[in-house]
């Protein structure tokens, strides 16, 4: 159902069980999928796509063009996932031709009030952003991390899965796999045991997790050692181990420690 009230350009794609409210702008190349919800004063503009289920509240602005004064117009795009939440007056923007030309966010992922999410951005599936964080530009998030209210994550940054960012964190680096970081500059507190636990992690995944972590950024070892050490250890044979492992190797701006 579409307000009356509603601007809905001809050239939006809106599934037949979509619902749009009163006085909300959706601009030529929107595609809403099935039962979409937008509330009012929302504004979904250019080539945006929205999965099923997806709600976007009050004030939202989704699809504007990026805030990089190098964009010269081009058709980019900002997909969302499936059953995503975006919450009041949160920010989501396209992509540049100068990157991927595509800012993604996964599906089943909560965006809260005030949240930015920048242009080329790729956030994972069940990705919670809280209140008012902030992702710069070509930021990656990987699934069912968690970023705390009010945090920035500086631009080319990767968050990587299960990991947690305390609030009102500055992160200029990478953060790990399953780690918890905070604090301005973040840094390395441990292991996310909650999340993992809440995840339901087997117990023995989280010991070997919990030994990697120790070699990785307790000891002191250098990088190259560390890596070293734990890749000829047990725990290497552990999937989630070799993600960090794989994750700090092909780290570019390095990470919070």
């Amino acid at each position: 159902m579409i307000d009356e009230r509603a601007s809905v350009d001809p050239g939006a794609e809106i599934a037949p069980d979509a619902e749009v409210g009163p006085f909300t702008v959706i601009g030529p190349g929107v595609r809403l999928g099935p039962g979409c919800w937008v509330g009012p004063h929302a504004v979904i503009e250019g080539n945006t796509w929205l999965g099923e289920g997806v709600q976007v509240f009050q004030f939202a602005s989704v699809g504007a063009p990026p805030q990089d004064q190098k964009y010269q117009g081009r058709a980019t795009r900002l997909e969302v996932g499936d059953r995503t939440i975006i919450r009041e007056s949160a920010t989501l923007h396209r992509g540049t031709e100068g990157d991927r030309g595509v800012t993604r966010v996964g599906s089943d992922c909560l965006v809260m009030a005030y949240v930015h999410v920048a242009h080329d951005c790729q956030v994972g599936d069940h990705v919670v952003l809280s209140n008012a964080v902030t992702l710069a530009g070509h930021v990656e998030v990987e699934e069912h991390a968690v970023i705390g209210g009010m945090s920035a994550i500086h631009q080319f940054c990767r968050v990587g899965p299960h990991a947690f960012v305390g609030g009102a964190s500055a992160v200029s680096m990478d953060v790990p796999p399953y780690a918890s970081v905070a604090g301005n500059r973040a840094r390395f507190y441990g292991l996310n045991s909650v999340g993992l636990e809440r995840a339901q992690f087997p117990p023995t995944t989280v010991d070997a997790l919990k030994r990697a972590f120790k070699v990785l950024f307790r000891q002191g070892y250098t990088r190259d050692t560390a890596l070293a050490e734990v890749a000829s250890a047990p725990e290497a044979e552990v999937p989630e181990v070799q993600r960090v492992l794989d994750f700090l190797r092909s780290s570019e701006r390095g990470v919070v420690r």
